[in-house]
This record gives structure tokens, sequence and C-alpha cells, in this order.
């Protein structure tokens, strides 16, 4: 039986703006002279797409800390899936999401609906590697560090993304996420209804710019007219904050 090997890789720059849904929308009527819309969002009805984040953290909550801290090299993992039910078989990824130094760096392999309870009960985390490589990096250092630094599962966010690439094949997108919100979570899916999801930074937009080596002058000048200020904004840690993580009152 061959084993799955597969990862996707990507390398960028980050950049992250919190907006109003005014100033928001107002940049993205702008930016339509230079980007379209992503294909997976403009199937869609409303032109977005639902995205589901489970993230894990060590006992000690270290990767929130060095989040919060601004560590330059650090990594996280998390389970990602763009439905919040099981019953159609979505697809489902496991991602190492990193930073070195200036640029964020991701790999993800895709996972099987059926191993997904093997990522979340360490008693079958091993039996992994009877179906994907143990070349495949993202799974293999998963293993690591659930039983070295002894990661698990701890926050659930979801949003509402509109994704634009650009029209003339650049590395260049420009993703506008919206109803962020955040529960405390040991599974991507609520099986049993128990999840108590809560709005994190209402009213406000998520404005994320990736590129590989240099901002579009054309968006320099949407960063001056509109005075963007550039914040080191993280869901993953707005979802810990939320939920009480990493203070001193968390159990």
């Amino acid at each position: 039986m061959s084993k799955i090997n597969k990862t996707e890789s990507f390398s960028r720059y980050e950049f992250k703006f919190l907006l109003n849904h005014k100033k928001a929308k107002q940049i993205e009527s702008e930016i339509k002279n230079f980007m379209v819309l992503d294909d997976n969002a403009e199937k869609k009805k409303n032109k977005k797409y639902f995205v589901r984040s489970l993230y894990f953290d060590t006992p000690d909550y270290s990767n929130f800390y060095e989040k919060v801290d601004g560590i330059k090299i650090r990594k996280k993992f998390r389970i990602r899936s763009y439905s919040n039910s099981s019953k159609k078989n979505p697809i489902i990824f496991l991602e190492m999401k990193g930073r070195k130094n200036q640029k964020t760096y991701k790999l993800r392999t895709q996972i099987l609906h059926k191993h997904l309870d093997y990522l979340l009960d360490k008693n079958k985390l091993m039996l992994l590697l009877n179906f994907y490589s143990k070349k495949n990096k993202v799974i293999n250092d998963f293993i690591y560090e659930s039983f070295k630094k002894k990661i698990e599962p701890k926050i659930l966010v979801d949003y509402h993304r509109r994704p634009y690439i650009n029209k003339f094949g650049l590395l260049f997108r420009l993703t506008f996420d919206t109803d962020l919100k955040s529960s405390k979570g040991s599974s991507i899916f609520d099986t049993k209804n128990k999840y108590n999801f809560k709005d994190c930074v209402a009213g406000k937009t998520i404005l994320e710019l990736k590129f590989e080596r240099s901002i579009q002058p054309w968006f320099h000048r949407i960063i001056q007219n509109y005075n963007l200020m550039r914040l080191s904004v993280s869901k993953f840690a707005i979802g810990m904050e939320q939920n009480g993580y990493g203070s001193e009152t968390s159990n």
C-alpha cells in the first residue's frame, strides 16, 4: 500500500490590518482594478467561504506566549476545514504554520476524514504512520510535538473569507476576513453541540496582505490614502485570549 507523502508549502510575507467594515468595503472597491476573486470564493453565492481552524498548544501555552512576545522563530499546528460539519465528508488539512524572522511559512498535508480521530488521540497517533509516509514532514513533526511537547487541541476559530488574487499572475493576495468567532474545543467538528462560540473583534474586518517579494505600488497608495497601520493580529491569539487561555485564571 502506497503511503501519503504529498505536502504543500508556502513561504511569504504577511501584513495584517484591522479595519472597520466601512473602510474595508472602500478598499475592496478600489482593489478590483488590479485583483479578481479567488475561484473558491467566486463560485459561492455570497462570494466568500467559511474557514474553521482547530489550534493546538502546549499545557503551558508556549505557542500563545511566543506569539504574544513576538518571538521571531516559532511554529504552531492546526487542523483546518472549510466546513463546520462532518456530514459531507469535507476536505481536512493538518497544517504547520510558522515564522522565521520576517517571513511566514506554511506546510500542509491533506488528512483523510477516517484518520481525523488519530490526530486527536495519542493512543492512536502512531497509527498514522501506517498511512502517511515517514517523509511527510507535517505528520512527523506533529507526532514529535504531540509526545515531546504534549501539544493538544485548545481553541476553535471560525470566520468568513473573501480572497482576491492578482490579475497579472504575481503572488500578491489580499483576504478580507469577517465574522470572527472562537470557542474552546477538542475536535474540529462539534458532534455533540457543546461548543460555545463567542464573537471576536465585532464590527471589524481583518485585512491580510500576502506577497512573495514586494508590495505593489498601487497598494502602497492605498496604505497612504487610508492611513493603514500594520498590526500584529493573530486569530489564534485573539481566540485564546477571548476564552481565558494563558491568563492566571485559566484552568
